[in-house]
């Protein structure tokens, strides 16, 4: 636990989709201790609600992919808890089957468009009527790196999702700008969550060709990337908007990295 004196997010209302796990749940516990009220949206029933029992929260179970569970998910925050504050759209898939564009089938993906790219849509549209008419809110999105740095072992659809993240927030960000709600794009580098353990568990030199590019020599912890959600949904950050606010233990901007 934290410094109890550092409760930036006091009194505010956060929906986490994804929170079940890996950021989302690291992010659930951060903005709870720092005095938020959380709703986790995640279609895992059992962690989504394990997540929301820790933090105090609420669960609601819902596909990220479906308009109308979103808009539940939205409507059950409001009704619960009063307002939305904060929506940090988190929820996102990296399959096996996305992998070089000469390998990945069309339905693999749309699938990965649908989860990453089409669920930050639909949750940024029902949510900002919200902010709007409260006159402030923040939302974050989870884009990648990718999203700015190029690879050539491709996940194609992977990587188009979340340049399409990251484009569709600045394009929010600044049409909202003044009008109180702010919106950003997180984007994480590689990050130590269970999923991308397990694979690299499994394949180590294609942990090891990937960790080469990190300068800080590692993968980021959930608990980092939680850490600056936490401040792009407080007031800290009150004038940043529009941003790629990159957590990539400096992979985007190295060429040589150091020995």
């Amino acid at each position: 636990m934290r410094d109890s004196k550092c409760r930036r997010l006091e009194g505010r209302v956060a929906v986490i989709t994804g929170g079940g796990s890996g950021i989302g749940l690291a992010s659930a516990r951060r903005l709870a201790d720092e005095g938020a009220k959380v709703v986790i949206g995640d279609t895992d029933s059992a962690g989504g609600q394990a997540a929301a029992d820790e933090v105090g929260g609420l669960f609601v179970q819902a596909d990220v992919t479906s308009a109308e569970d979103v808009a539940g998910m939205f409507r059950a925050a409001k009704d619960t808890y009063g307002s939305i504050d904060v929506a940090f759209n988190n929820a996102g898939i990296s399959p096996p089957d996305d992998d070089s564009i000469l390998e990945t089938g069309i339905d693999a993906w749309r699938r990965v468009q649908e989860v990453n790219l089409t669920s930050v849509y639909l949750c940024c549209k029902e949510v900002l009527p919200y902010m709007l008419d409260q006159g402030k809110g923040s939302i974050i999105n989870t884009a990648s790196f990718v999203a700015t740095t190029a690879s050539a072992t491709s996940q194609i659809s992977y990587t188009a999702s979340k340049g399409g993240v990251l484009a569709m927030s600045r394009e929010l960000g600044v049409q909202f700008a003044r009008s109180g709600v702010r919106v950003n794009a997180l984007s994480p580098g590689p990050v130590a969550t269970p999923l991308l353990m397990e694979i690299f568990a499994k394949d180590p030199e294609r942990a090891a060709r990937r960790l080469v590019h990190v300068p800080l020599g590692r993968f980021g912890e959930p608990e980092e990337l939680a850490a600056a959600v936490a401040f792009l949904a407080s007031d800290d950050s009150s004038f940043i908007t529009a941003s790629n606010f990159l957590v990539d233990g400096g992979i985007s901007g190295a060429y040589v990295t150091p020995l």
